[in-house]
C-alpha cells in the first residue's frame, strides 16, 4: 500500500480554506487572517501558537503553477527522506525565517508592518527546497545549484521597493540549505535516505 501524500493533501488543504476564506466577510475574513498572522504584534504578545497557524492559511488562493511547484518539491522531499523528515524541514524553515523576520522587525514603530498580515506557505517551500539541494550530485552541481537559489532569492532583497517578506524567503531558503550541509556533513560521501 502506498502511503498518503502528505504534501498534496496539505497544499490541497491549503488551497481548500483560501476558497472557504474568499467566502467570508471582509471583517470576518481580516480577523482571521490577523489572528494566525506571524506579525510583530502577535509575536511581540506572545501568540507564539501563530508560528504553526500561519503555515496553514494563504490571504488567497495559490495560483496553480505555484500550488504545482509546492506539490511537487514536498513530494520528492517525502520520497526521498520521507514525511516526517519533510514535515519537520518544513516547519522548521517556517518558524526559523519567520523568528528572524520577527528579530529584525520588532523595534518598528511602523503600525502598518507590525500589524501587516504574515501568513502563507512560502517561507516553508523555501526552506525544504533549499534542503533538498543535498539529493543533487556532489561537486560543482550541487554547489551551482546552493548558489544560484541564494542568488535568485537575494535579487528580491537587494532591490529598491523590498519587504520583510523577501528578507524572509531568502532566510528560509539559507535554513533549507543550511540542513542540506549538515546532511552532506552528516553523510559523509553518500547520501542517506532518511525516514
Amino acid at each position: 500500500m502506498n502511503p498518503i501524500p502528505w504534501g498534496a493533501v496539505y497544499a490541497g488543504g491549503v488551497q481548500f480554506g483560501a476558497y472557504a476564506l474568499e467566502r467570508q466577510e471582509a471583517a470576518e475574513r481580516e480577523r482571521l487572517l490577523r489572528d494566525c498572522s506571524t506579525n510583530v504584534d502577535n509575536l511581540a504578545a506572545g501568540r507564539w501558537e501563530t508560528l504553526l497557524s500561519s503555515a496553514f492559511v494563504v490571504e488567497e488562493p495559490m495560483p496553480l503553477p505555484y500550488a504545482l511547484l509546492l506539490v511537487a518539491v514536498l513530494g520528492y522531499a517525502e520520497y526521498a527522506y520521507g514525511a516526517w523528515w519533510a514535515a519537520s524541514v518544513f516547519l522548521f524553515g517556517h518558524a526559523a525565517a519567520t523568528l528572524l523576520v520577527y528579530g529584525a522587525l520588532r523595534r518598528t514603530a511602523d503600525p502598518r508592518t507590525r500589524r501587516a498580515v504574515d501568513v502563507g506557505t512560502s517561507y516553508g517551500f523555501n526552506a525544504v527546497l533549499g534542503s533538498l539541494t543535498s539529493a543533487l550530485p556532489r561537486g560543482a552541481v550541487r554547489t551551482a545549484a546552493r548558489v544560484g537559489l541564494l542568488a535568485l532569492a537575494a535579487a528580491p532583497v537587494v532591490r529598491r521597493g523590498r519587504t520583510f517578506t523577501d528578507a524572509g524567503h531568502l532566510a528560509a531558503l539559507g535554513v533549507g540549505v543550511g540542513v542540506s550541509l549538515a546532511l552532506d556533513y552528516l553523510s559523509g560521501a553518500k547520501h542517506p535516505k532518511i525516514t
